[in-house]
């Protein structure tokens, strides 16, 4: 049976279309993200937990904190525009982006100190009065 037509997922299934680890499924069911049905001792995850974890997944690639991949799954109204969902969802990412932005900004100074002192230390190398030029500077 093709998987997108499929109602139903064993832990290997959704481990391998979504390239993680059974523990790493079993660990979301833990949080509560995913709720599979039992079979014996054998997980039947459902459409709906497929899912939620594709929306963990996604969430994990834009820097969500599972905590905030619980609150898109919380707002997810399968059948209905998800108009909230959305909304949550742009203001998450415009959160996201201005963090990036702000750690970039950091990193870009840092590296230019970096090339900085490089400098200082590979001329202090090659002529060791640069080195005493440098330490009367700093």
């Amino acid at each position: 049976m093709n998987q997108s037509t499929q109602k139903h997922y064993s832990i290997t299934d959704l481990a391998k279309e979504f390239e993680v680890t059974p523990r790493t499924l079993r660990f979301y069911e833990e949080k509560g993200l995913l709720n599979p049905k039992r079979k014996g001792k054998n997980r039947i995850y459902s459409a709906g937990d497929r899912t939620r974890l594709r929306l963990i997944i996604r969430g994990r690639q834009l820097g969500f904190t599972l905590d905030e991949s619980a609150e898109v799954i919380r707002l997810y109204a399968p059948g209905t525009p998800n108009h909230e969902q959305l909304h949550w969802l742009l203001e998450k990412i415009t959160e996201k982006r201005a963090q990036l932005l702000s750690q970039r900004e950091a990193l870009d100074a840092m590296l230019g100190d970096l090339d900085r002192w490089q400098t200082n230390f590979e001329a202090a190398l090659n002529a060791p009065s640069a080195l005493n030029q440098w330490r009367q500077k700093a």
